[in-house]
């Protein structure tokens, strides 16, 4: 992040939303053609179609984790097909237009805002625009009252519209915290991800992934999220633009520091929870874990970490206490954090459909699980 004329400019290596137009190809017209043959009239009509219009698809390239690489056009369009000839030859058909975009790409109608299609693992694709029709040549119009038809169908216009790309990170555990509560430091000692760390707050400015292997031949994937503050399903913070990126994964860790000087750790957790729930009734209803940052600050437990542990083995909730810096516990962390993982996974249906997040579902949530909270 850097100053420019007085306003921050963030990384713009990362894009997770995006508005495109694209537009399909349009179809060719049918040829009015008449072949020469002697006694039949006009020679007989022998037009050929015109070829169908190339289409607009958007394909998953999984080496991609931004939008980035389609930010430098805003218009897309087919070709067209090419019109019929005579000695009823088709027109070609126009070349398809096929864009990539990385896995977790939601395709909607920019105008409309129904979902077109959700791209989320190699070989998914959304037809974005349907090309035209091709026309019928003269020769499909000839009958016994009809010999010489002068006319032929024009080729039908292609679909065309503004698309919005929005882009939702697909991991396995998606890292939620306040700022400086260690998820860069822990997501760096656990992977091969390098996330920007420093003793200030917001040095997260986009959500990075990270591949952890918690034993041989086990591994999963976290998603670290720029830190969340208090009202931050309202606009606060960065929170807002990225929680959505966490609210495809089965499990969510939540990150609490005992050592924050601007709330304890019974705060923490109770208004991180409330974030969460006020952003997404999906959110509010994952398996969470609990982790306690930072062991290597603080030698005793304070009241409200004794009260929040207590809480937490009541309802069954697994916690543990951590120290990234130190490396204390984070091989049991990452190896846990699997088995819960394949846990959720196998308790959810097969045929059970990563779903995107629809408008209702970020909305105010009506009636979510229980909080335990809510009744203390």
């Amino acid at each position: 992040m850097g100053r420019h004329r007085g306003f921050f400019v963030f990384d713009i290596m990362f894009l997770d939303e995006l508005d495109i137009f694209v537009q399909a190809g349009r179809g060719g017209s049918g040829c009015v053609s008449f072949r020469r043959e002697k006694y039949v009239a006009f020679g007989g009509p022998n037009g050929g179609d015109g070829g169908d219009g190339g289409s607009v698809y958007l394909v998953v390239k999984p080496e991609y984790n931004t939008l980035l690489p389609l930010r430098n056009r805003r218009q897309y369009r087919a070709g067209r097909g090419q019109h019929g000839r005579g000695s009823d030859m088709t027109g070609a058909r126009g070349e398809d237009l096929t864009l990539e975009a990385p896995p977790g790409t939601i395709v909607r109608d920019r105008d409309t805002g129904a979902i077109l299609g959700d791209l989320t693992k190699p070989g998914d694709r959304v037809t974005a625009a349907q090309g035209g029709r091709g026309g019928k040549g003269n020769r499909h119009f000839a009958s016994a009252t009809m010999r010489a038809p002068k006319f032929a169908q024009p080729g039908e216009p292609g679909e065309e519209r503004w698309l919005r790309l929005e882009l939702k990170m697909l991991a396995d555990v998606g890292l939620v915290g306040f700022p400086n509560a260690g998820k860069s430091t822990l997501i760096s000692r656990l992977s091969a991800a390098r996330p920007k760390v420093a003793d200030y707050p917001f040095t997260t400015l986009i959500p990075n992934l990270g591949v952890i292997e918690a034993a041989p031949f086990k591994t999963f994937v976290a998603a670290d999220i720029p830190g969340i503050i208090e009202g931050a399903h309202e606009g606060a913070g960065l929170g807002l633009r990225f929680l959505k990126h966490i609210e495809r994964t089965s499990v969510l860790l939540m990150l609490i520091d005992p050592t924050d000087p601007e709330r304890n750790a019974w705060d923490a957790y109770h208004a991180l929870r409330t974030e969460l729930r006020s952003f997404s009734r999906r959110l509010s209803e994952k398996e969470t874990m609990v982790a306690f940052t930072k062991a290597d600050a603080w030698s005793e437990s304070d009241q409200s970490m004794g009260r929040l542990t207590a809480l937490l083995d009541r309802e069954g909730a697994p916690w543990r206490v951590i120290s990234a810096v130190r490396g204390d516990n984070l091989k049991d962390l990452a190896y846990d954090l699997y088995q819960l993982v394949a846990d959720v996974k196998k308790r959810r249906p097969a045929d059970e459909p990563d779903q995107p997040a629809d408008d209702a579902e970020t909305a105010e949530p009506a009636a979510g699980p229980r909080d335990p909270l809510d009744e203390l």
